[in-house]
């Protein structure tokens, strides 16, 4: 399991965990019963707070991907995959119902909110090269 976070993200660093396991659990790099890093141990190697890797573990048991054992640790849920990416689909698309809403209100056009489309896809990418090249932590 890799982890890379960013002191220049914007969002806090727990929330940048649980986007990076979640999505190596949806995309199958990290599979049921699969035992992860201790607490302490990612804390550790990722060199920030024991406390941020607590809210990060505890946010993703919250949200189905994680089970942990008393004394034995936290694991990969055993759901399906499949569950929980058709729940996270029917979530982003509640959410960008709301926000095409919100354009049709400001008047925007079909043009313009692909527009903005791009310019936020090209955005992420240049953020994601640049963490990644600079091995950002």
């Amino acid at each position: 399991m890799q982890i890379v976070v960013s002191n220049a993200s914007d969002k806090p660093i727990y929330q940048q965990i649980v986007d990076q396991i979640r999505e190596q659990i949806l995309t199958g790099e990290l599979v049921a019963a699969e035992p992860l890093p201790s607490i302490r141990n990612l804390a550790s190697a990722l060199r920030v707070s024991v406390i941020t890797t607590k809210r990060a573990y505890a946010d993703l048991e919250a949200l189905g991907f994680v089970e942990t054992v008393p004394g034995k640790g936290s694991f990969v849920a055993g759901v399906k995959v499949e569950l929980l990416r058709e729940r996270e689909q029917q979530e982003l698309e509640e959410r960008l119902a709301a926000l095409l809403a919100d354009a049709k209100t400001l008047g925007l056009t079909h043009e313009d909110v692909k527009g903005l489309i791009d310019l936020l896809e090209g955005q992420i990418a240049i953020e994601e090269t640049s963490d990644v090249e600079g091995g950002a932590r």
